[in-house]
């Protein structure tokens, strides 16, 4: 680059700045008016900045950036490997395929073995089990913590269980630890979804180093936003190996893009049918896909990493001034962090309790007519959506819990741009529903 482009770079860079500056000014909070989101995410002038500079350097595919996020954040989370890619949805298929590939010999998931999961949550930590031709086991799940138990997992295990694939409750940790020690124990793979706890700590450590691998989401409503993406996380190479084949498009090659020749054979190989020397860059090893992130997400992906932690005390603050406001209203039961943990929270979730003189939809609509922005805890009890009734799965137990969420619970916000004063707001509002429904003491 010449001096000439250098200066202009740094030019434009610095418009950027102001230009952010000029733009972002603080509007006042105004009750009523100013939409408080369930989620959201926080960005300043450094990750516009971050996109401006990766723009400029038409870094179109993954490149620099995406290799050096991938470097920093497998450091923070105290793992050998991490694999960007385009969402946490391909994060979740890329880790359970990683588990039915060839490499894996006689411990291989093959088609009918059986995976253990919770029945209420979010699709995506499902279906990669329903695309790998896998057989679901549903377990219920606590109404304080809205996590299931080792107990459930261990009572599910049946003679075709493999593997256990469970994800972390608005922030809130699963016993990650002594599931991982039942999995050891049981020879089962463990696959920990990380997606909604990126930054909790559970039994003094990350959350997402528990699992043979794990994964997380950058999409605009979790803890850091690549504005889509997500990552894999392992310690274990060879399965970090098989991710990223089946992460780019299934090829056999491991050279970056616009590398040749890595290994220093490229023309040396002999697998398959294919004649002796087949060009290496165009042998493939998996069933895979393109399921790569570019080096523009990765760009923000790298300034949101640096405010994980503040993020995360936000959150933890909101949460908190939301369970200390709320506590006391009459029929409305409060989460609770799980045992020996410090949850980075997602959202402040919320159950009726069975005699509630309300519907969850009267408190809901209530709320959204005053802005304040609500969501259901996901799916609610998977086995009901139409979608799976044609799959084969397994329930173990009852999922009562389960249903109880998808008939009475919902939750709110408490992401980094909620203030004070709007969770304030939102406690005046919940309390005052409640006083007009009847209940005294809830003013």
């Amino acid at each position: 680059m010449t001096a000439d482009a250098t200066e202009t770079r740094t030019a434009i860079l610095e418009m950027v700045r102001k230009y952010d500056r000029e733009i972002g000014g603080h509007t006042a909070f105004e009750p009523g008016v100013t939409p408080i989101l369930p989620s959201g995410a926080v960005l300043d002038e450094d990750d516009r900045v971050a996109l401006v500079e990766a723009a400029l350097s038409m870094r179109i595919a993954a490149g620099v950036s995406s290799r050096k996020f991938e470097r920093l954040f497998a450091r923070k989370l105290g793992l050998r490997k991490a694999h960007l890619t385009n969402s946490g949805s391909s994060a979740n298929l890329l880790a359970l395929s990683a588990l039915c590939a060839p490499e894996l010999g006689d411990q291989r998931l093959r088609p009918g073995d059986e995976v253990v999961t919770v029945a209420a949550g979010f699709p995506t930590t499902v279906n990669p089990i329903v695309q790998n031709h896998l057989a679901p086991v549903f377990v219920d799940i606590d109404l304080d913590t809205y996590n299931t138990t080792v107990e459930r997992v261990a009572e599910a295990i049946g003679p075709r269980t493999r593997a256990i694939m469970i994800a972390h409750a608005l922030g809130n940790p699963f016993p990650a630890r002594d599931i991982a020690e039942l999995a050891q124990e049981r020879g089962l793979f463990f696959v920990e979804d990380n997606c909604d706890a990126v930054g909790t700590y559970h039994h003094g450590r990350l959350t997402g180093g528990f699992g043979d691998l794990s994964t997380v989401s950058f999409y605009p409503a979790h803890h850091i936003t690549a504005g889509e993406g997500g990552c894999v996380l392992t310690d274990n190479l060879a399965l970090a190996r098989v991710v990223e084949s089946l992460r780019d498009w299934g090829r056999d090659c491991w050279c970056e893009p616009g590398e040749n020749d890595t290994c220093r054979k490229r023309f040396s190989y002999q697998m398959g049918t294919l004649p002796h020397g087949y060009d290496h860059k165009y042998i493939f090893s998996h069933i895979g896909y393109n399921l790569k992130a570019t080096d523009v997400q990765a760009a923000l992906a790298l300034t949101q990493l640096a405010k994980l932690d503040d993020f995360g005390a936000a959150r933890r603050a909101n949460w908190q001034r939301l369970r200390e406001g709320l506590d006391g209203v009459p029929w409305l039961r409060l989460p609770s962090p799980a045992p020996d943990s410090d949850p980075s929270w997602f959202g402040f979730v919320i159950t009726l309790t069975e005699d509630a003189p309300f519907r969850r939809a009267d408190l809901v609509q209530f709320l959204e007519s005053r802005r304040i922005g609500t969501r259901l805890l996901f799916a609610g009890n998977l086995t009901r959506h139409p979608a799976y009734r044609e799959h084969p799965f397994r329930v173990s137990g009852e999922l009562t819990n389960s249903d109880i969420v998808t008939e009475r619970t919902f939750w709110i916000g408490v992401y980094p741009g909620i203030t004070p004063e709007m969770t304030d707001y939102v406690v005046e509002s919940i309390r005052s529903f409640a006083a007009e429904r009847g209940g005294a003491g809830a003013r």
